[in-house]
């Protein structure tokens, strides 16, 4: 980012936060200077990601014979004279931990620069409102900075916990009421058709083929802009949860959010605060609560356990001092079996013929991703697991390249042979 776009965003961040309630009119020429595009297409760039339904990737603009400049210059050309219009958007299914499969949007590279451009001006301003007890797709904030909320709310004794569960929350979001939400800080007309566009672009379902079909609510999970629209959208719910008349006023209770993720903390879950929350996110939002999943935890009662952003949190009879429980923070139970699928597909027959140093290469870069992740709490119980489970897929891909049974050298363990053959153990 150039140090003239970082000190426009600034500028709209301060006078956002030192006028609540004003409404920006001129925005549109910030979105397609070309400064602001190049930027743009560095972060689209530097996030990688698949190609939309035109076929173009990353590389193939990359390697073009007029590169990546061709591309800023149309954009800049097409938003200024106002002849832009986004391409449909490519649905694919990724496979979820429950077995089920999530939709996912995937828009044209074009359109990804565009939505990255509206989100560096648009995410300055509605940073200025977000609440603090909001964590997701927020820059400088993350999954373990909402662990470490819960933590401490559960250390003031706010141990019954609503673990809420909303129902294909990026695919419900109504529309007028979303835009309603944008609307009471953007008053650039041209942002706002710019906006409804992204909404409205047509859906082809590479799986169910036929014609593309237009949406009537939501905004695409896979879109660029749709991860700033549901933090828009949601932050009203954080509003309204702290205003005089909410469950954090009157209940002296805590939200925990994480884009459509959430957790209401207090010391006793009455039916008030049940109450409320489901009026406000059914009636008042249009938005729907999954029942099923939906649940109250009381982290007081022995054996109860909350699962949150693939952790579990869980009270433990302590070792040191005779009748305390101490609070215990580790990877959950499924983000450890994930793991370890996902370690099965990576050394499966399908991959025998790699050899053993490139297999191990590969093994420790996406070990190290989710090491990072899971590096909070007491994670050492779940990487042992990891780590043993490793040593016995890599032990049997060896077996495999070979009519004879693998060995070590005399006096060397499977351990220390295939850490010398460049396995790095977490």
């Amino acid at each position: 980012m150039s140090p003239k776009l970082a000190a426009l965003r600034l500028r709209l961040f301060l006078k956002a936060k030192q006028e609540p309630k004003y409404r920006f009119y001129t925005l549109y020429d910030r979105i397609y200077r070309r400064d602001v595009l190049r930027a743009a297409w560095e972060l689209v760039r530097a996030n990688k990601g698949a190609a939309g339904i035109d076929g173009v990737t990353i590389d193939q603009i990359v390697h073009a014979e007029d590169g990546p400049g061709k591309l800023v210059e149309e954009l800049h050309e097409q938003l200024k004279g106002k002849t832009y219009r986004p391409q449909p958007v490519k649905r694919v299914y990724i496979p979820k931990p429950n077995g089920k499969e999530r939709p996912l949007g995937i828009p044209t590279i074009r359109d990804r620069v565009a939505q990255t451009a509206a989100v560096l001006i648009l995410e300055a301003i509605f940073e200025a409102d977000f609440v603090d007890c909001s964590y997701g797709f927020r820059p400088h904030r993350s999954a373990h900075d909402a662990l470490a909320a819960i933590g401490a709310g559960l250390k003031t004794g706010r141990k019954e916990v609503y673990d809420a569960d909303l129902r294909g929350y990026f695919d419900s979001i109504p529309w007028d009421k979303l835009m309603s939400a944008v609307e009471m800080r953007i008053a650039d007309r041209s942002v706002l058709k710019l906006i409804r566009q992204w909404l409205k672009a047509p859906v082809v379902d590479q799986r169910k083929g036929g014609p593309p079909k237009r949406q009537d609510r939501g905004t695409p999970q896979g879109g660029v802009i749709s991860p700033l629209l549901a933090n828009i959208f949601l932050h009203w719910f954080d509003k309204f949860f702290h205003a005089t008349d909410g469950p954090g006023q009157w209940a002296k209770a805590q939200l925990v959010r994480y884009a459509d993720d959430f957790v209401v903390l207090a010391r006793v879950q009455g039916k008030g605060i049940r109450e409320w929350i489901e009026h406000t996110l059914e009636e008042r939002m249009g938005l729907e609560l999954n029942r099923e999943k939906t649940k109250i935890v009381n982290l007081r009662e022995t054996g109860a356990s909350l699962d949150f952003l693939g952790y579990t949190f869980r009270y433990h009879r302590s070792l040191r001092w005779e009748g305390t429980r101490m609070l215990n923070i580790a990877p959950s139970k499924k983000a450890v079996n994930r793991e370890r699928a996902k370690l099965k597909e990576m050394t499966g027959s399908r991959y025998c013929y790699l050899p053993p140093t490139v297999m191990i290469a590969r093994i420790n870069r996406h070990l190290l991703g989710w090491s990072n992740y899971f590096s909070y709490g007491f994670p050492r119980g779940a990487k042992r697991q990891i780590n043993r489970y490793v040593r016995e897929r890599l032990v049997r891909h060896l077996n495999r390249r070979s009519q004879r049974h693998f060995r070590p050298p005399e006096g060397v363990s499977y351990y220390r042979q295939l850490a010398n053959l460049g396995l790095v153990y977490l």
